[in-house]
């Protein structure tokens, strides 16, 4: 079996749950997993750091059975030259050791081509390292199976985790019944180069739970240990955003289209019906948008902390704007004059049905004003149509780069404005 340690399991910042003592007596109990000895069912270690890590651990579920599926989704909407910078670990992590080596010999026959290459591996923590999972603390009233279930789910993850801590430079967690977007490595290598040189704990690529949560490698053993730690405390989605604001991440960082999609008909969990699914997942990851740097600006009054900036940034959240009348305006100025080929906006929410804009027509500026917000001539390109806009080939009824694109209202309207998204995709040009 290969050995993997779980080093220094003195928490970065020590969360006060119950006091000192008690969490000194938890640390206690950890100490036994220093040395964890993974079992390696299927696959072998690449000498070669990747780029990318794919997590995932399964248990046998009471209905519905998933992982071939999505392990066929994660290697089929991937090209050849992603593959290469690719690496999935599955954590076969149920009690039933006679299941583990089942599944593990059905996927291996199945995905035999990628086991080869050493991007499949499959593996298992053995049940002596796990902490207690009798007797734990049933917090929020959970019932004791529903505490046991999930308590069992953290350590799985934090054993996934440290195994995989040294395979690559970015580690993306994911379930096993999920389908993925063509390309979401690529995808996932824009949205970094887009936060190059921010500080982020946590890039998100889906609205739900665990599902595409992307990690620097760099902070797993942290993460792991963490998981470890309170494991018995709360489902481990809560325990990630507790993760993400004690690194001092305040804000949620999602990309959008979503790039990963639930597809489980049935819970592991009892085999419960969970209907839960992304509205916002593309199944195409080349087809994200630019958004180039910008300022924006509004000539209407924002709601609270609805500000411009939600609608067009990965900032969670979108723009509410009060009052909206007729030459009402949400302006975007770029940095940099860019060639405009297809804009998308899409404004109203499920639960505000009429704060959508009624009547309004995008334009496209150029020539930027100094020292404002504006641009001293403007082209309409075309009208919202029951609150949306999309329209390609904008460069073709454009002479040069644009400097602004500009949403303006056209009736007064007595419902506010909610502006959910702006997407805008640019070219190379001269």
């Amino acid at each position: 079996p290969i050995q993997v340690e779980l080093r220094g399991l003195t928490p970065d910042t020590v969360l006060q749950l119950e006091g000192a003592q008690r969490i000194l007596r938890d640390m206690d109990d950890l100490s036994a997993l220093h040395n964890v000895s993974y079992h390696l069912l299927a696959g072998s270690l690449s000498p070669h750091k990747k780029f990318l890590t794919v997590g995932l651990a399964s248990v046998r579920r009471p209905r519905g059975y998933y992982l071939p599926a999505t392990l066929q989704s994660l290697f089929k909407q991937s090209t050849e030259e992603e593959l290469q910078e690719m690496v999935v670990v599955v954590h076969l992590a149920d009690a039933d050791p006679i299941w583990n080596v089942r599944v593990a010999t059905n996927i291996a026959h199945k995905f035999a081509h990628h086991i080869l290459l050493g991007r499949l591996l499959l593996i298992h923590a053995p049940h002596e390292f796990y902490p207690t999972l009798e007797g734990l603390k049933r917090n929020y009233n959970d019932p004791e199976e529903r505490v046991r279930f999930r308590s069992k789910q953290n350590v799985d993850y934090a054993f996934l985790l440290a195994f995989a801590a040294n395979l690559s430079s970015y580690y993306l967690m994911i379930e096993d019944d999920v389908w993925c977007a063509k390309s979401f490595l690529t995808a996932i290598r824009k949205a970094l180069a887009s936060h190059e040189g921010s500080y982020w704990a946590t890039l998100e690529f889906s609205k739900l739970g665990y599902i595409g949560k992307l990690y620097r490698s760099s902070d797993l053993p942290r993460l792991a240990r963490f998981l470890l730690l309170f494991y018995q405390e709360m489902p481990c989605d809560w325990l990630l955003v507790h993760f993400r604001l004690l690194l001092t991440q305040k804000d949620v960082i999602r990309f959008k289209p979503s790039l990963f999609q639930h597809m489980g008909l049935y819970s592991s969990f009892q085999g419960t019906v969970n209907r839960l699914e992304d509205d916002e997942f593309q199944a195409d990851a080349l087809d994200l948008p630019d958004n180039p740097p910008a300022a924006l600006f509004t000539s209407m009054s924002v709601f609270e902390n609805y500000e411009p900036l939600k609608a067009y940034s990965t900032a969670e959240g979108y723009f509410w704007g009060k009052d909206p009348a007729a030459g009402s305006v949400f302006s975007i100025v770029f940095q940099q004059p860019a060639h405009v080929t297809r804009v998308r906006v899409r404004t109203g929410s499920d639960e505000r049905r009429g704060d959508f804009l009624h009547a309004g027509v995008l334009e496209l500026g150029r020539w930027r004003r100094a020292g404002s917000w504006d641009c001293s001539a403007y082209t309409t390109v075309g009208t919202f149509e029951k609150g949306t806009f999309e329209q390609r080939g904008l460069e073709r009824g454009m002479p040069g780069p644009v400097d602004c694109v500009r949403i303006r209202v056209t009736q007064d309207q007595s419902e506010w404005l909610i502006i959910q998204s702006i997407d805008i995709w640019t070219t190379a040009g001269t």
